[in-house]
């Protein structure tokens, strides 16, 4: 099976923690990663691929859930309605009833 190679954009999982491969230094050979919780680290080039042979290191899906990295507290009752995220219904426009457009200022 051949290794997989880093590629920004890219997610892996090892040891059972899920990352995505945010840049690449081909100068210092480097890979900096992102891991879920938003904990960022960097990893030589050697390092990935001893993962790599030791077959610690896989190519992933992304998740399907990205609050991982995103600090948000969201309570049980307060999910969206009919399919709308809650922020959208709170732009919605209200109705103009009451409004005068020919008053005199």
């Amino acid at each position: 099976m051949a290794s997989p190679q880093p590629s920004v954009g890219s997610w892996y999982r090892m040891e059972g923690d899920l990352f995505e491969v945010v840049a690449i230094d081909d100068d210092d050979a480097t890979i900096e990663i992102q891991y879920f919780d938003g904990t960022v680290e960097e990893m030589d080039l050697e390092d990935w691929e001893a993962h790599c042979e030791d077959r610690a290191l896989e190519t992933s899906d992304p998740p399907e859930d990205w609050s991982g990295s995103v600090d948000v507290d969201v309570e049980p009752d307060e999910g969206p309605r009919s399919g709308r995220r809650s922020d959208e219904q709170d732009l919605q426009a209200r109705p103009l009833d009451g409004i005068d457009i020919f008053e005199a200022r």
